[in-house]
């Protein structure tokens, strides 16, 4: 089941206070982005967050699962309804993952 574009929306709002958020389609649900790079996903209606040991040390909760089968452990992020702290959990997230590889030019 693809996630409800408004959920998407909703949750790219939430988040817009930690940079330019992007969402992309990608397998039927989304990769969400700020300042170009991929920090979660939002499958079937729910938004996940990449783990880190920043955004660990910021959750309010704990709850590590797969986002869809097969997939490693993200963090499901519940409570999406405070936008200042989605916005800080999001940009400490991003500050912790690597740069996104640039992509090799063909020649």
């Amino acid at each position: 089941m693809a996630s409800n574009k408004d959920f998407v929306q909703y949750i790219a709002d939430q988040c817009a206070g930690a940079g330019e958020i992007i969402v992309k389609k990608m397998f039927g649900d989304y990769g969400i982005y700020c300042d170009g790079k991929i920090f979660g996903l939002i499958c079937d209606d729910k938004f996940y967050l990449k783990p880190t040991e920043t955004g660990r040390s910021l959750l309010r909760s704990i709850d590590l699962r797969p986002p869809y089968e097969g997939a490693k452990d993200y963090f499901y992020i519940e409570d999406i309804d405070d936008r200042d702290y989605l916005s800080k959990l999001v940009r400490e997230t991003c500050k912790a993952l690597p740069a996104p590889k640039q992509k090799k030019s063909l020649p």
